[in-house]
């Protein structure tokens, strides 16, 4: 089933305000306030550009893991790990392809120690703060300290100028898309039940922000 945005934003009455392409200026700043935080950051123009830069961030022979997020299967990272030419362990197929309920939820919490984390945020601070949150936590749980390595791919609609601004587009922006995107995947509604600010990376090169100058995910 499609993720794409474009599927549920017609069916979410969201802050549009919260979800702008800001201007050059704007995202050199955010860029150097990240970096001031501990963050790697690599801008990128397209979505085809964003997938060369994870594809060469990761190295071969690793364990790869990915949190459920509409920008990663945008920019094909998903179909990729799935079916492509890399030389990674993929968790994913290892963990979807388990029957038993029980030993699948085993897995799901093991791999959050994964070699290479992979997800989405739902704001990013100018002053240099990211905010993202999960029903479940299956997500935002390898982020702080699970994971050796996190990847986070953001479009730069995400960008808001404070962390006040953040959390708001969390609720007003992300949520709404997010729930709408859940009662038509799920048949149920989602929550923000575990909310994460990530303030600082203090592990030099452990985290890296994947900015696309585009309009992505939620």
């Amino acid at each position: 089933m499609s993720q794409q945005k474009s599927d549920y934003v017609d069916d979410a009455d969201i802050d549009a305000d919260l979800d702008q392409l800001p201007d050059d200026e704007t995202v050199e700043a955010t860029v150097e306030n990240l970096e001031a935080s501990g963050f790697d950051v690599v801008v990128v123009d397209t979505a085809d550009e964003a997938l060369e830069a994870v594809q060469s961030h990761i190295p071969a022979g690793v364990s790869v893991m990915n949190g459920h997020s509409t920008t990663l299967e945008e920019i094909g990272f998903d179909d990729y790990l799935s079916e492509g030419d890399h030389e990674w362990e993929s968790l994913p197929d290892q963990i979807w392809g388990i029957d038993d309920d029980a030993e699948r939820q085993a897995a799901r919490r093991d791999s959050q120690t994964a070699d290479y984390f992979l997800g989405g945020i739902n704001a990013i601070a100018q002053t240099g703060e990211l905010v993202a949150a999960d029903l479940s936590g299956s997500r935002i749980g390898a982020y702080p300290f699970a994971a050796s390595n996190v990847v986070i791919v953001s479009g730069i609609n995400k960008i808001v100028p404070t962390l006040d601004d953040a959390l708001d587009r969390l609720e007003s922006v992300a949520y709404p898309l997010e729930n709408e995107r859940a009662k038509e995947a799920y048949g149920a509604e989602s929550m923000i039940a575990k909310q994460l600010i990530f303030r600082q990376e203090v592990e030099e090169g452990r985290t890296t922000v994947v900015l696309i100058r585009e309009q992505l995910g939620y």
